[in-house]
């Protein structure tokens, strides 16, 4: 998988300013903050920016295509909500956590997919 979004430069929408994204955490959210989801770190020029993607999510994609969602296609999926947030002005300096409903996380996971050139049987109909 090419690693695009693990480490990025994109400028934001609102300030003009150029942001260096960068890979950092991928954890499993249930214990840590008793909430069912995938939290995936990136650092935003410095800055820590969680992308919290639902597991239900993982469910629905194998449901789905009868694949899984790895967690390097995780971090690309989340990396490519970061870049998409700052680039159309939803993202928010100092702002630490976004949040993706099941169809948003389906629907960047698509986009990544596409992006690398999956098979069509790896996408997900998304509503």
């Amino acid at each position: 998988m090419n690693k695009m979004y693990e480490d990025f430069h994109v400028t934001d929408h609102w300030t003009g300013q150029k942001l260096h994204c960068v890979y950092q955490a991928l954890i499993v959210a249930i214990a840590t903050r008793h909430a069912d989801a995938i939290d995936i770190k990136f650092l935003a020029s410095g800055r820590p920016v969680w992308i919290a993607m639902p597991h239900p999510a993982w469910v629905e994609y194998n449901k789905r295509t009868g694949r899984v969602i790895t967690d390097p296609l995780a971090i690309q999926t989340a990396g490519r909500y970061l870049k998409s947030a700052i680039e159309n002005g939803t993202y928010e300096h100092g702002r630490e956590m976004y949040t993706l409903s099941v169809e948003e996380t389906l629907e960047h996971l698509n986009s990544v997919l596409k992006e690398v050139g999956a098979p069509q049987d790896a996408l997900v109909a998304t509503v």
